[in-house]
């Protein structure tokens, strides 16, 4: 029932993208509301939540593959297809976001290695070929154990390197205050395992079939979960408690409007209430942090605050004016500092979320992704 439930609101989402797709093919960026000063808004929010999720997800199906850890035998093709299904996801949504696409090879071409967009590049198009060789000699050669280890130990590597690249892109952005905070890269890692953390509590809990280990397997990735929303949050208090106590304008500025300002609601509410609380509670209560339904809520509530949490991210960074009489210098549709995703910007994310759900259940369905016996609980 579930899966025809997600294939049906997936198909939704695919109609309502296909508008989106269309707008943003023939009108470029007319219709999304980010601008000249407002240069990045809810596409490249996305590709840091998917390409995160994408590195988490390669980082859990070393449980199975690289460490060889008994409770998750068998579950490491699962999380390589989710990697396989959102990297590509994080990528069409960054592409949008290109004034010309149709460069794109130049970066191939001519690339400035000094630059960390173009190891970006380079390092996600790497890690593709990583993540789908993996898959490969997963499903087709699964006695060739000597193969997989040194790969996803490679791929484990540079999963931990483009998370932290990705903080680092921000980062590096000297004249953005907000953030030019030297742990970013150190802590995107810690994000995208986080987020990987919370997609096979996703998986497990309501694609898996039955196993004797499934109420342990909940409960551990439950645990893993807590711990690492406690340390996401000890991550947001040193951030902005240093931010507010530099004092320096424009941060303070940009962390006033993520606590209290136009985007207080998607912190408090979907961030901290749904995407950390809610999970915490749940998955440290003794009755339901072993049962599998509860565990693919609590996993779809934390992605859901991921989401926000990089929007939290983006958005109040460039929505703060580096110089405050920039507001009424110029005037123009386009040369505002107030941002709110356009309904075409809407529409495309929703396409990409509905396309990359409808192939994951396609891989289920059609794929060997999980083992064909149920294990036994071993003493």
């Amino acid at each position: 029932m579930t899966k025809k439930i997600l294939y049906a609101l997936g198909g939704v989402a695919l109609v309502f993208g296909a508008w989106g797709f269309f707008d943003r093919f023939v009108s470029g960026h007319a219709n999304a509301n980010y601008g000249s000063y407002v240069v990045w808004g809810l596409w490249v929010a996305m590709y840091l939540f998917f390409a995160g999720v994408a590195a988490g997800s390669y980082m859990l199906a070393t449980l199975d593959y690289l460490f060889e850890i008994p409770l998750f035998k068998g579950t490491g093709r699962a999380m390589l297809w989710a990697a396989l299904i959102t990297l590509p996801a994080a990528l069409t949504s960054i592409g949008l976001d290109l004034g010309h696409m149709e460069r794109i090879y130049k970066v191939y071409m001519r690339p400035n290695f000094l630059s960390v967009m173009a190891q970006m590049v380079w390092g996600y198009t790497l890690f593709g070929g990583i993540i789908l060789t993996s898959l490969v000699v997963a499903i087709r050669f699964p006695e060739r154990k000597n193969w997989l280890k040194p790969l996803m130990a490679f791929g484990l590597l540079f999963s931990v390197f483009l998370s932290g690249g990705v903080g680092a892109l921000l980062g590096v952005n000297a004249s953005r205050a907000y953030w030019h905070v030297g742990l970013l890269p150190a802590q995107f890692p810690v994000f995208s395992l986080a987020s990987g953390a919370a997609m096979m509590l996703l998986i497990m809990g309501w694609f898996a079939p039955p196993d004797a280990r499934r109420p342990q397997q909940i409960r551990v990735l439950g645990l893993l979960t807590v711990s690492l929303a406690v340390v996401k949050l000890y991550f947001l208090w040193t951030d902005f408690s240093q931010s507010l106590y530099g004092q320096i304008p424009h941060n303070v500025d940009a962390v006033n409007q993520v606590l209290f300002g136009r985007y207080w609601w998607a912190f408090w509410i979907i961030q901290i209430g749904l995407g950390t609380i809610l999970p915490i509670i749940l998955l440290l209560h003794p009755k339901y942090s072993r049962h599998s339904m509860v565990a693919g809520w609590m996993g779809l509530l934390v992605l859901f605050g991921f989401t926000a949490a990089r929007a939290n991210i983006v958005f109040p960074a460039l929505t703060v004016p580096e110089l405050e009489e920039l507001r009424w210098a110029f005037s123009g549709p386009h040369l505002t500092f107030d941002y709110f995703p356009s309904l075409m910007e809407w529409a495309v994310t929703i396409g990409i979320t509905g396309g990359a759900t409808i192939v994951f259940l396609l891989g289920l369905d059609r794929l060997p992704i999980f083992s064909s016996q149920p294990q036994e609980v071993t003493q």
